[in-house]
């Protein structure tokens, strides 16, 4: 694990010179980015809070600190600089930064590429990052931003061929080399191309075993592959690897628990969800957390398991991002929490702001939500009201945009389980057809899926006809 944190001398040696004098200040740059792409927080440096600490206080004027700061912030997907005035403040101090102070070229477009994905053009913020990228194919800053981002807007090609294209200028020697397989890994598994995944995931696990985004993309090659048994000893087998890595943790155990859910092992699953997913989401408040706490009950309900008070317990959790309205993805995980908690008033007026923001702003997720997130939260709505065929026709037009809203092909995977089961449970025979259609698709992608021959038999057994 890379821990010698490189000074000022070492950044402008390797091209990448920082508009700094203070060498702690570029230390703590390398010891924040270092932790940012590894997914942990270093204890020798006080984890990503204190080391971020230092470096701005070491060098309050420094740019690529606050672009750090405010990048690592508006990632985190939590908050917004329309919700937030902290984050409203530090954007704009990094606005005036860059004009009072001297940078340079790429540290500019670095700003520039944070600023439009605060005001809400993560699609433009991605071009700043690529058009470094295409100059200084060894900023890892750049390259990690725009695959996070990629990943937001579930653009599976560009994630994989951003990091592809730049693997030529690097060298086994150079620190983070290793972490360039895991993401090129990740967005291979996203595009399909599963044995090529496997052997870059496998390729960065022997250079790092502790390295939780190659430990990641197994967990799906595995899942899409239906190889659940594999998954569940593989993910036990190297637990005490990748469970350091407390930013992902907590989605590692979310994909364990998945393919218990997968094989009609619930209780295994719910055991997960107690002792990891469901006390991780509430402790970090992170929305990468939260999600998969919440996909993993709504994945039960829809199995028919009862999972209790853990519903009331997740809603208060998700309830102060009711109006974050940063992600769709993240907005239709919160709407789940509120359902699942009986909580119908706080459902509608998630639904109806969401039509407010739609309305009231322009960008990325606004766009999404225009095309595709408001009639996949009002879908929900329709099943949990007992209006299944309403759900199915609310959802069906756009079941080949859902992608758009980001997150990965197995975290998404729920709206399609959702549509299998409200097509099953509608009263409408062109939707129990339609129910049949989709399983058979959903069969032919993966042979060997236990909870695919569950819902046909049931499809059958309720429709025969």
């Amino acid at each position: 694990m890379h821990c010698q944190w490189r000074d000022c001398q070492e950044w402008s040696k390797i091209g990448l010179p920082l508009s700094t004098t203070s060498n702690e200040a570029c230390k703590m740059y390398d010891a924040v980015l270092t932790q940012y792409v590894g997914w942990y927080d270093d204890s020798s440096v006080g984890g990503v809070d204190a080391s971020l600490e230092r470096l701005l206080q070491a060098d309050p004027n420094f740019v690529m600190g606050k672009v750090l700061a405010n990048g690592l912030e508006l990632l985190g997907t939590g908050k917004s600089i329309y919700t937030d005035t902290g984050l409203r403040e530090g954007v704009e101090d990094l606005r005036r930064a860059v004009q009072k102070n001297g940078v340079n070229p790429r540290e500019r477009r670095h700003a520039e590429a944070v600023q439009l994905w605060a005001e809400g053009d993560m699609t433009g913020a991605c071009d700043k990052w690529e058009a470094i990228k295409q100059e200084h194919p060894t900023d890892m800053l750049a390259i990690k931003m725009a695959h996070d981002t990629y990943f937001y807007l579930g653009l599976g090609a560009p994630m994989r061929d951003s990091v592809a294209g730049v693997f030529p200028a690097w060298k086994p020697s150079m620190p983070h080399y290793s972490y360039l397989y895991g993401m090129h890994s990740f967005g291979l598994v996203e595009t399909n191309f599963y044995d090529q995944a496997e052997k870059a995931a496998r390729k960065g696990l022997e250079l790092n075993r502790r390295d939780a985004w190659s430990t990641h993309t197994m967990a799906h090659v595995l899942e899409m592959g239906g190889r659940q048994d594999e998954g569940i000893a593989f993910m036990s087998t190297t637990m005490m690897d990748w469970n350091t890595c407390g930013m992902l943790a907590c989605h590692n155990y979310w994909h364990w628990a998945v393919y218990h859910i997968e094989k009609g092992e619930y209780m295994a699953a719910l055991d997960i969800y107690d002792n990891e997913c469901g006390v991780r989401s509430k402790g970090s408040g992170a929305l990468l957390d939260i999600v998969d706490a919440c996909s993993l009950l709504y994945r039960l309900n829809m199995e028919g398991v009862d999972v209790g008070s853990r519903w009331e317990d997740l809603y208060e959790t998700c309830r102060p991002h009711a109006d974050d309205h940063i992600l769709v993805f993240n907005d239709l995980h919160v709407l789940m929490s509120c359902l699942g908690a009986k909580q119908d008033e706080a459902a509608k007026k998630l639904v109806n702001a969401l039509k407010n923001f739609v309305s009231e702003h322009q960008g990325t997720q606004s766009d999404i939500a225009k095309k595709v997130g408001v009639a996949m939260c009002e879908a929900f709505l329709a099943y949990d009201e007992g209006d299944f065929a309403k759900a199915v026709d609310l959802l069906t037009p756009v079941r080949y945009q859902v992608v758009t809203i980001g997150g990965s092909n197995a975290q998404r995977d729920l709206f399609n389980l959702f549509l299998i089961h409200a097509a099953i449970k509608s009263s409408e025979k062109r939707h129990h057809q339609l129910a049949r259609n989709l399983l058979l698709e959903r069969k032919a992608l993966k042979e060997s899926a236990p909870m695919t021959d569950r819902l046909i038999a049931k499809a059958m057994a309720m429709h025969g006809d």
